[in-house]
């Protein structure tokens, strides 16, 4: 019975009033963190699906069907094209593929954002959710039609292939990641040394 009362923490047990208190405390104090994490990693994801859909809307309402707009002379510009592919418009057959895989990464993070301990790792998956959550919109509300969508472009910079910002967001997220792993921090907050 003693023994019972030790792993339950009884209030009447001799060791209940050392050790579970501050086990309790730990706890405690760890809800909260990973919380305020995945609290990060969801504002980051909204603001970078809402900057996204939110140009997207403007530049197909105001520049689609439209001579190119220089921005920095022809070194960027604003250009509309609609991307049936994945990046530098590859794989323009394989839209429903591109589609799943979105999918897939946005499961993923969700599933990670239950472990998520750290707020750059918070910040790097919120950037990558927006971003999939961005083009998986277009690939299933644009034409030609459900899951085939085309995504919408517009920046274009000279040299490099058109890309929004749901792309840059993306790309932003991945490279954070690439430098947090190679720092050796892990999603739960920890870090290692190899």
């Amino acid at each position: 019975m003693a023994e019972a009362e030790r792993i339950i923490g009884t209030p009447d047990s001799p060791d209940a009033g050392a050790a579970e208190p501050e086990q309790a405390e730990e706890q405690v104090q760890e809800r909260p963190k990973g919380k305020r994490r995945i609290a990060a990693l969801f504002v980051v994801a909204a603001l970078a699906y809402l900057l996204d859909l939110g140009s997207k809307l403007i530049v197909v309402a105001k520049l689609e069907h439209r001579d190119s707009i220089q921005v920095l002379g022809d070194w960027l510009q604003l250009e509309v094209i609609r991307n049936p592919g994945a990046a530098w418009g590859i794989g323009e057959a394989f839209t429903i593929i591109f589609t799943l895989i979105a999918a897939a990464v946005i499961v993923v993070i969700a599933r990670l954002a239950r472990k998520l301990y750290s707020t750059p790792w918070a910040i790097a998956l919120g950037l990558l959710l927006g971003g999939a959550l961005g083009n998986l919109t277009d690939r299933i509300f644009r034409a030609p039609g459900i899951f085939e969508g085309a995504v919408v472009d517009f920046i274009a910079p000279k040299h490099y292939p058109v890309f929004n910002l749901a792309d840059s967001a993306i790309v932003c997220g991945g490279i954070l990641i690439v430098i947090l792993s190679f720092r050796g921090i892990d999603p739960d907050g920890s870090v290692h040394k190899d």
